[in-house]
């Protein structure tokens, strides 16, 4: 195992291995599973949204987990400020007993600053871009 990667993950600070690492959060809290039927994507956001106030709290830290690795790109406050305002919305709407699942399904607040965060890249750091054959984020 290289000595910057565990798991999969890379542990690097440079701008490749932060989008990596940002795109692997948020396929886990957008889309960990389909759901059948409606070919739906679900992911640990929405399913912690099932523990009253502490999953929410729990999706809400690892959202801004996403926002700090933002910060330590440098992107500007403006950015940082609209990632921070999309893990609010996510947190205070999911405080909302059973109806608070509703935003983690359509609204996917982590996809949303997975989307400000590589437009910060592709542009900051065009090296790093990568080409999204199926882009549904």
């Amino acid at each position: 195992m290289p000595d910057k990667e565990r798991l999969g993950v890379p542990l690097g600070s440079d701008p490749a291995s932060v989008r990596r690492r940002l795109e692997s959060m948020e396929r886990l809290l957008e889309r960990m599973v389909v759901i059948p039927g409606i070919n739906r994507p679900l992911g640990l956001d929405a399913i912690l949204s099932f523990i009253p106030v502490a999953g929410t709290t729990a999706g809400a830290a690892l959202g801004a987990y996403m926002a700090w690795e933002a910060k330590n790109l440098g992107m500007s406050k403006w950015q940082i400020a609209r990632m921070g305002g999309n893990v609010g919305a996510d947190f205070l709407l999911g405080l909302i007993p059973f109806v608070g699942m509703i935003p983690d399904f359509f609204f996917r607040s982590n996809t949303r600053n997975l989307r400000i965060v590589k437009r910060h890249l592709d542009r900051k750091h065009p090296a790093g871009a990568t080409i999204d054959v199926n882009n549904r984020a």
